[in-house]
């Protein structure tokens, strides 16, 4: 029970690596704050996470209309007081096209999403994550963020943008109780995985339960690592 009694909100909770932070802080005793689009699929994910004794509340939110995450402070304030986790782990791909011919709706639509969003969900819980006495931030990054390759367009600017994003906050807190670091997942089986390889077999990848090692260590109240871009293959030993 390394997270009991902590309050956690996970971003893209619904499916891949945002349900399993959710299933996992669960177990570990944290109350989960499970924010997605899809109602069904965050539904499921309550039933599990009850079934295996844990606790959660569901806040269907598409992160697009960023409009909408301003609502989700004083909520989260009258009921909890405060928040301790953020994990900031939505996100899409968009499209693997040549830079030259990038729809610029999606282009758009992918900054939306893994850019501003996380900018306007900062701006929402930093007061929370402020009065918790160890407030922990989570995001999720990419390799293609600091390695280009080519035809990965909006998906890699977006999480270079995002990198620059999380440490410059990470700067400005260093003085605080609140400790900020990105997580690189490296490929796991997931739906945006299968997208971006449609010939890749599955099996050949870890599992997004494989690397939840260091979705804990980061979350946990005794952690101090700040502003940090780290890789959760090599923090979890997996070779594959």
């Amino acid at each position: 029970m390394r997270l009991k009694d902590r309050i956690a909100l996970i971003t893209g909770a619904s499916r891949g690596i945002g349900a399993a932070i959710a299933r996992r802080y669960a177990a570990e005793g944290a109350h989960v704050i499970c924010v997605a689009r899809t109602v069904g699929a965050l539904e499921e994910l309550d039933d599990e996470i009850k079934a295996a004794g844990g606790t959660a509340t569901l806040v269907p939110l598409d992160l697009e209309k960023t409009e909408m995450i301003d609502g989700l402070a004083a909520p989260l304030l009258e009921r909890f007081g405060r928040l301790d986790i953020l994990v900031g782990n939505a996100g899409i791909l968009g499209r693997m096209t040549p830079m030259h011919q990038y729809p610029p709706d999606m282009w758009e639509k992918v900054f939306k999403v893994n850019v501003h969003a996380n900018q306007r969900l900062l701006r929402a819980v930093h007061p929370l994550l402020n009065v918790s006495p160890a407030g922990r931030a989570i995001f999720v990054t990419s390799s293609v963020a600091r390695d280009a390759r080519a035809y990965w367009g909006a998906y890699a600017a977006s999480k270079a943008a995002l990198d620059n994003l999380v440490l410059t906050y990470a700067k400005e807190v260093a003085q605080s109780n609140i400790r900020v670091n990105l997580v690189n997942p490296g490929g796991t089986q997931s739906k945006m995985r299968a997208d971006a390889f449609p010939g890749e077999d599955p099996n050949t990848l870890p599992k997004p339960e494989d690397i939840m090692e260091v979705f804990v260590a980061l979350a946990e109240a005794s952690c101090q690592r700040h502003g940090e871009w780290i890789s959760a293959r090599e923090y979890c030993g997996i070779k594959k």
